[in-house]
């Protein structure tokens, strides 16, 4: 069963699933990404699996500041809806807390914008989806850190 806390966000166990129409929308070409949780034990090495898996461009700035402006645009991959899949999102950065927690929120804020129906004059924002996938156990846990971020990012 999945489990979210934004429509853009959904935590699944590693052996669930979500309904193909989620992540293949009928229009459009779709780019789906996979990221690694158990690869992202530092910042340095979060940053990486994003440049790889998103093709991210050279001007990339290897910060959070920039991971954030790049997930909000996406205009290098040419496509109408985005897919990010992290396996094993409980491993990420399961060291770092506070590495994390911006993780989470740059995420949750990305997929706010890709969402917000309210779209600059000229911008054509497509769908951005996060599933994150990890230990049937750890869905719960993994909810309360979205949920958490999700109020610190939308709080006054």
């Amino acid at each position: 069963m999945a489990v979210h806390i934004v429509p853009w966000i959904h935590v699944v166990p590693e052996q669930g699933a979500l309904p193909v129409d989620l992540l293949l929308p009928r229009t459009g070409r779709t780019y789906v990404a996979r990221l690694d949780g158990r690869e992202m034990r530092d910042t340095d090495s979060v940053f990486q699996q994003f440049y790889d898996e998103l093709k991210l461009p050279d001007y990339f700035g290897w910060n959070w500041d920039a991971l954030s402006d790049c997930l909000r645009d996406l205009k290098w991959l040419p496509a109408c809806h985005y897919v990010l899949i992290v396996e094993a999102a409980d491993e990420a950065l399961s060291g770092d807390a506070a590495g994390r927690r911006l993780l989470f929120r740059t995420l949750l804020r990305a997929g706010q914008r890709w969402s917000s129906p309210q779209r600059p004059e000229g911008i054509d924002l497509s769908r951005l989806l996060v599933v994150m996938s990890c230990h049937a156990a750890s869905v719960s846990g993994l909810q309360v850190q979205l949920r958490l971020c999700w109020e610190e990012t939308v709080s006054p």
